[in-house]
């Protein structure tokens, strides 16, 4: 397996959207769980329009995992780091559908085919092709969130100490990745705002 160095990641300028739009302003749906505090700042970032500088200042490196391949590699090797006695994967690809029909980023699924009078059982990894030009540790945390799913099935503590395990800054991912997808839909809002008028 290769190691992904540091000449692999090249810069990343994430572009200001337009003022955000009001649909924006009422609810921003991945921030929801969040303090109304937390939401306040976020929309005071987006209306000044400095989230998007702010997350390029603080990720401005996007990663060179750019095939489905390249992308298999990078998850083998985080699981032979981490998880070496876990299931064997049988697929790991980006999914165009993923986010728009799920609504999710990433989805973890086994797999189970009859061969002969065997049963052959498999496990895939669908990661959202947005991450495809997301910033290189945001790619990581999603892996690391779907690789976590095959020791631990729900969302609990288990499963999150797994995830710290893996990557110790996680918790602080997962938040600036949902700053980081406000900011991709403040865009497509303003942009979609711009087309109705």
């Amino acid at each position: 397996m290769s190691q992904f160095a540091a000449e692999d990641f090249r810069p990343i300028i994430l572009p200001s959207p337009p003022p955000a739009s009001p649909v924006l302003m009422e609810a921003l749906k991945y921030l929801a769980g969040y303090p109304q505090h937390v939401q306040t700042r976020v929309r005071e970032l987006i209306e000044h329009g400095r989230l998007g500088a702010m997350l390029a200042d603080k990720y401005g490196q996007p990663h060179t995992v750019r095939s489905d391949g390249q992308l298999y590699e990078y998850v083998q090797t985080l699981k032979d780091r981490h998880l070496r006695k876990s299931v064997p994967l049988g697929k790991v690809i980006y999914d165009g559908k993923l986010q728009v029909v799920k609504h999710a980023l990433g989805t973890h699924t086994a797999i189970s085919r009859v061969q002969g009078d065997r049963l052959k059982a498999s496990r895939e990894i669908r990661i959202a092709t947005v991450f495809r030009d997301a910033p290189a540790e945001f790619l990581r945390m999603i892996v690391v969130h779907e690789l976590a799913h095959l020791k631990e099935a729900e969302h609990n503590k288990s499963f999150y100490q797994l995830c710290t395990h893996m990557e110790p800054d996680y918790h602080r991912l997962e938040f600036d990745l949902r700053l980081y997808l406000t900011h991709l839909d403040a865009g497509r809002s303003a942009v979609e705002g711009e087309k109705q008028s």
